[in-house]
């Protein structure tokens, strides 16, 4: 389809650019600063981004990988319907779970620029906290900042991705579905999944880094989380 050839294209322009930022030069001086400290963080934020994005948006990364996995939203009516019936078989649920995560996908491509921008422009107060936190406080830091931000940035793509998917049990399955009242709720339910994935995504690259500071490239953060 010519909606994914373009998603795809996004995707790699937008991994491209992440990784640019990551490679920005921070301040040399014999004892880290504040707007070192600042930029660190940053830094940081960037690179567990930009491996939570690639992963993400990978074929089947909302699928493949049981962190990042899609629900069906709402759930099944079981009241003898046949559709209902046909579709709650595992082989169709599975169908049905793939197709929402390859919609999955597009709202990631969304989300992924506007997180790069919120890296760049947020403040950042209480970067000493941060630094020295929990394993994902950068993380938290960033998702309380940017709010449902990218809940309402991702609706829209989600229901142009379910409007035009090419799996045709997707329109029987919003029909099957409690709690769910259109595709417009489909798409915002989607949403709010996706943000999680996010988030939960980038939080443990950020913990991966900070658990093995000799894995990460960048050598001011590789200094910085192996010092005692």
């Amino acid at each position: 389809m010519r909606a994914l050839s373009k998603s795809m294209i996004g995707r790699r322009s937008v991994l491209a650019g992440m990784a640019g930022l990551g490679l920005m030069a921070l301040p040399g001086c014999a004892t880290v600063q504040r707007d070192s400290l600042t930029e660190a963080v940053r830094r940081l934020l960037l690179v567990a981004s930009e491996n939570a994005f690639a992963r993400l948006t990978a074929p089947g990364g909302f699928y493949d990988d049981a962190f990042n996995r899609i629900e069906l939203p709402g759930q099944y009516r079981k009241s003898g319907n046949a559709v209902a019936d046909f579709l709650t078989s595992a082989v169709f649920k599975t169908r049905l779970e793939k197709a929402f995560g390859r919609m999955a996908e597009r709202g990631a491509d969304r989300a992924a620029p506007l997180v790069v921008d919120a890296i760049r422009l947020a403040t950042i107060p209480d970067v000493q906290q941060i630094i020295h936190g929990g394993p994902t406080g950068a993380t938290e830091f960033l998702r309380r900042a940017m709010g449902g931000s990218l809940v309402e940035a991702m609706v829209p793509e989600l229901g142009d991705a379910i409007r035009l998917t090419d799996e045709p049990l997707v329109a029987q399955a919003i029909a099957s579905f409690t709690g769910i009242d259109n595709a417009g709720s489909v798409a915002r339910n989607l949403a709010g999944q996706v943000d999680d994935r996010i988030w939960n995504a980038i939080g443990r690259e950020e913990a991966a880094m900070r658990a093995n500071p000799g894995s990460i490239r960048d050598p001011m953060l590789r200094r910085l989380f192996s010092a005692p």
